[in-house]
């Protein structure tokens, strides 16, 4: 029974201290009930603890650190559900003895909505009345507000993400009459589009799953070209950090921004190397040459009466020694929340950080850098090391990719041939990683060290800013610029004169536009389209020293791709050079930036005007290879940086535009930049399921199967893409379109024919057949005709007049012949010839006479030869069709020689002769696409031709040969037998039987 008792005695125990221990917890969060009413005179019961509808956050000094006071909690809020206004100071004084005035301020989009004068004394505020240093400073005051009083407070306002406003409170000594303390709070509603702690690690990881397809285009296969073409087709890492980082930068302009946009840009300052850590910011205020107490705000300072504040002398003109007990009042410090407190709450701020800017204002970079609680002094520092970092982490993701295939491999898990280059090239890669690396991070660097060399700070940031500068420009550059030096080291440009010429056009085929076109681009083409003028330009075009030096095009020069590729792989044949535009304007954004920026007006405007010129440019150079590359960098990226630079105009503060308005040009450019973000988004995915194409580009098969066509469509698609020639022009419809009837024809009224008067028994054709028997009624043939079937039709003749000659409805290619026959001479030219002779497709046909004269053959002959009779030749089972070309050969219009149709032998049977095809596409694939996307071990796939080789196909070309009429195809089709006139003589000697063989 012991060991039966023990266990529930255990069980009842620990039953009873958690049923203690929760009643504890429900009686420690006791909730407090109040009763309240709002504007609309509604009544509810409302906890004490709950939300206020605006609450401020963050809170600092705004005397420039004046103030007689060490503060270290300052909330203030609005509840709207019962017309309440509140505020809590807690904090600490040197003032010996002094009786105030507050003076609370509520402000929203640049209005006052909430003004209050009150009196501490008359409020019961103990410790402010009167001041005394001695005692530490705890007020805490609800005030009830009128409906006439918040009426200015929007109803939209309570519910808009990032409510703009602030709150406060201002200290003032009724001796002097005198502010001696000023504090500002930011206020907001909750809702906010700032979440880096959640949208920037999934951007984050968007992104290095774009750095992984990327790498896996760039390392699998064993052809270098080939794998440059699948690599450019891939969505660039550079593209999808320059979005990121553009997003961001935007708030580096000189400007006055609504709370909205610094919110909206802290979710993306990861990809400029500013990612917060309160560790590493603590540790470099003093290399960056920040002071103060992140703990309380005030300029009070530990002794009794700061000597450095500026009101001192005026507030008191008594002496500054309070005497040791003051001297040692230790400063108060926030409380931590008391969950057992119902009075408690947890939406109060905290003391901005030294190098802050003061809380419910956004100026410039400081402001946007403000959302991520980054000082401006640090923000080079901690870019510089977060970059760091990343170099050393792509090292190390690159070499563990290799030992991670090699392991795979001897796994037999992967196959070994399609990364062996990658195996055994490891030293290349890591090199091309790291200067691609920093290729990504040179924009964010250059900004970042211009803005600290602005600062002018301790001389430590100064110099390493200094430095960094310097290395990116010259070591970048120098790269750069000998990129282009090697691929032109054998050849020179030439400087000519050219014209622009300004005519009619259209923006997205839609927009009526002014189009400019250089006349070197359209030589001696004729244009239709409506010409404005023109302007003087100047054209730089590339001569080669050697022209007949075989030298192949930049994408196929592998010594070039192997290292440059990271500059110029992603860009075209013919706008491989695009990465030294790209990074001068990318060194001149930086200076616009973080250069000028001490110069609000030259910043904005230089920086729109420079992104105007940027766009139009890209946009005709059109750089990409890749059509995802060039619908985000070219056309959504530079129309988002004209759009931001355009309407960061109106923030300048010489404007001083309400802030409502340049809340709604904050909320313009947020929609801008998010859809260009989802994007991003979207073509990351995309490129992921392209990249996996490109890993299966050597197998048969692929999964799912539903995306094979997909596949072949990709490859297809970057086999045409790679050799970077211009598109064939369209060909032109055959005929016009037929003109469509614009009347109808109601009532016909027959006229006298001259076929009324003639005389059917003198008719020279008389009627072959009775128009009076019925269709249905005539009987079939009863003997094998000579004649077509469609010869017997009589529909044609029903609808003739009465007295009009009846004609045969259709006409065979025998009839021709036959009559032909009956009216021809005996002893002409034409009835002598000899049997089975042909002549070759494509030659010129004539005969010639008696007289040694030429006649072509008549149609009648040519028709004969295409009758139902010849058709039934021997048809070889190997001719293969060959596809309508414009070049296609034409069978002959007459035969060598003239025959007797009643002498006729049968068709010899069609022999193969090859011929061989150019075509002008693959000539081009030959040039410019020497692998073929497809397969690159050994460029040879059936059904697809190469690149380099020319088609060859089988033509049929001896004998003679021509169109039948469609009179025979429609006999051909229904089956018709041959009559005994059609049936083929046979031989009647052993010579005529060789001549009927041999053709």
């Amino acid at each position: 029974m012991a060991r039966t008792t023990g266990p529930s005695c255990w069980t009842m125990t620990v039953l009873l201290a958690t049923i203690l221990q929760f009643v504890s917890i429900i009686a420690a969060q006791q909730t407090v009930l109040i009763e309240g009413t709002d504007r609309h005179n509604v009544s509810r019961n409302l906890t004490v603890d709950r939300y206020p509808s605006l609450y401020t956050g963050d809170f600092a000094d705004c005397l420039n650190g004046e103030s007689l006071f060490n503060i270290t909690k300052y909330d203030a809020g609005y509840y709207a559900d019962n017309m309440t206004v509140v505020f809590h100071l807690d904090g600490t004084t040197n003032v010996r003895q002094e009786n105030l005035m507050l003076h609370l301020s509520l402000f929203a989009f640049g209005e006052t909505i909430f003004d209050a004068t009150l009196d501490p004394c008359k409020l019961e505020i103990s410790s402010l009345c009167p001041l005394n240093a001695n005692n530490p400073v705890e007020a805490w005051t609800a005030i009830e507000v009128t409906v006439s009083e918040i009426d200015i407070i929007p109803s939209i306002s309570l519910d808009i993400p990032d409510f703009e406003g602030s709150a406060r409170l201002q200290v003032f000594a009724n001796s002097s009459q005198t502010e001696i303390g000023c504090f500002q709070a930011v206020l907001s509603n909750g809702n906010t589009l700032s979440h880096p702690y959640a949208i920037s690690p999934a951007l984050g990881g968007l992104t290095a799953l774009a750095i992984l397809s990327s790498f896996a285009a760039a390392v699998y296969g064993v052809s270098i070209p080939h794998m440059r073409t699948h690599y450019a087709h891939s969505f660039s890492v550079l593209v999808v950090l320059e979005t990121f980082q553009t997003i961001y930068f935007s708030g580096a302009l000189s400007v006055h921004w609504p709370s909205l946009l610094p919110a909206w840009w802290s979710n993306f300052a990861w990809s400029a190397g500013l990612i917060y850590s309160h560790e590493l910011v603590e540790s470099l205020r003093g290399f960056a040459g920040i002071s103060g107490n992140a703990s309380q705000v005030g300029g009070a300072g530990s002794n009794v009466i700061n000597n450095e504040g500026g009101l001192i002398h005026q507030i008191y003109g008594r002496s500054l020694d309070l005497g040791p007990a003051a001297a040692s009042q230790p400063s108060r410090r926030a409380l931590a929340y008391n969950a057992s407190d119902p009075y408690d709450y947890t939406w109060g701020g905290r003391p901005v950080a030294p190098g802050m800017p003061i809380p419910g204002t956004w100026p410039g970079f400081r402001g946007t850098l403000a959302a991520i609680r980054i000082p401006i002094a640090g923000a080079f520092t901690v870019g510089l090391i977060w970059w760091l970092v990343a170099l050393a982490l792509v090292v190390i993701s690159v070499t563990a990719a290799k030992f991670c295939l090699d392991l795979l491999i001897r796994l037999k898990l992967v196959n070994k041939d399609g990364f062996a280059y990658f195996r055994t090239h490891l030293p290349g890669y890591l090199a091309t990683s790291v200067l691609r690396t920093l290729l990504v991070a040179s924009f964010p660097l250059l900004t970042l060290a211009l803005f600290q060399m602005n600062l002018e700070r301790p001389t430590g940031p100064l110099a390493i800013a200094a430095v960094v500068f310097a290395l990116l420009l010259v070591g970048l550059g120098g790269l750069v610029a000998y990129a282009c030096y090697f691929r032109l080291r054998f050849s020179k440009f030439q400087m000519g004169t050219d014209t622009i010429i300004l005519e009619q056009g259209r923006l997205f085929k839609v927009l009526p536009f002014v189009a400019a076109t250089r006349a070197s681009t359209i030589g001696e083409k004729e244009s239709a389209t409506k010409r404005y003028g023109s302007l003087p330009f100047l054209r730089i075009h590339f001569v080669d020293n050697d022209p007949d030096r075989p030298r192949p095009s930049v994408h196929k020069d592998e010594a070039y791709v192997k290292r440059f590729g990271w500059l110029a792989a992603h860009y075209r044949r013919k706008r491989w050079w695009f990465f030294a535009l790209w990074f001068a304007y990318q060194v001149a954004r930086a200076c616009f930036l973080g250069g000028a920026s001490r110069s609000p007006l030259a910043q904005v405007y230089g920086l729109f005007i420079l992104e105007v010129l940027a766009f139009i440019v890209f946009v005709n150079l059109k750089p990409y290879e890749g059509q995802r590359n060039a619908v985000v960098a070219v056309w959504m990226l530079g129309m988002s940086k004209v759009v931001t630079a355009g309407l960061s105009i109106a923030f300048l503060p010489d404007f001083n535009n309400s802030r409502i308005l340049l809340t709604v040009f904050g909320l313009i450019i947020v929609v801008v930049q998010g859809f260009m973000v989802l994007a991003v988004i979207v073509l990351v995915v995309l490129g992921m399921i392209s990249s996996w194409m490109s890993l299966h580009r050597n197998r048969e098969t692929f999964r799912p199967q539903a995306l094979d066509s997909i596949r072949i469509s990709y490859y297809e698609h970057l086999q045409n893409k790679a050799p970077d020639m211009r598109p064939p022009p369209r060909e032109e419809a055959n005929g016009a379109a037929e003109p469509r009837s614009t009347f109808t024809v109601n009532s016909v009224r027959r006229a006298p024919k001259i076929e009324d008067d003639d005389d059917p028994e003198t008719d020279v054709f008389p009627s072959l057949s009775n128009n009076n028997v019925p269709i249905q009624d005539v009987p079939p043939a009863t003997r094998p005709r000579s004649r077509t079937n469609s010869v017997n039709s009589r529909y044609s003749v029903g609808s003739l007049p009465r007295r009009a000659r009846t004609q045969r409805a259709s006409w065979s290619s025998r009839d021709f012949a036959e009559w032909d026959a009956q009216f021809e001479r005996p002893d002409s030219a034409m009835g002598v010839g000899t049997a089975g002779t042909a002549g070759t497709v494509g030659t010129s046909m004539r005969t010639t006479t008696a007289q040694g004269r030429q006649r072509s053959s008549s149609l009648r002959q040519i028709a004969h030869l295409n009758s139902h009779s010849s058709l039934r030749m021997q048809q070889q089972p190997d001719i293969r069709e060959r596809p309508e070309t414009p070049s296609a050969q034409r069978r002959p219009m007459s035969p060598p020689r003239e025959v007797s149709e009643d002498k006729l032998e049968p068709f010899p049977a069609l022999e193969i002769v090859p011929s061989r095809r150019d075509d002008e596409t693959t000539g081009r694939e030959m040039e410019d696409n020497g692998v073929s996307p497809v397969k690159e071990t050994d460029g040879k796939q059936s059904g697809m031709p190469q690149p380099g080789e020319k088609e060859e196909e089988q033509v049929a070309v001896s004998g003679t040969a021509n169109e039948s009429t469609k009179d025979e195809t429609a006999d051909v089709t229904r089956g018709a037998a041959p009559t005994d006139g059609e049936s083929k003589q046979q031989p009647t000697s052993e010579k005529e039987a060789e001549a009927e063989k041999t053709p």
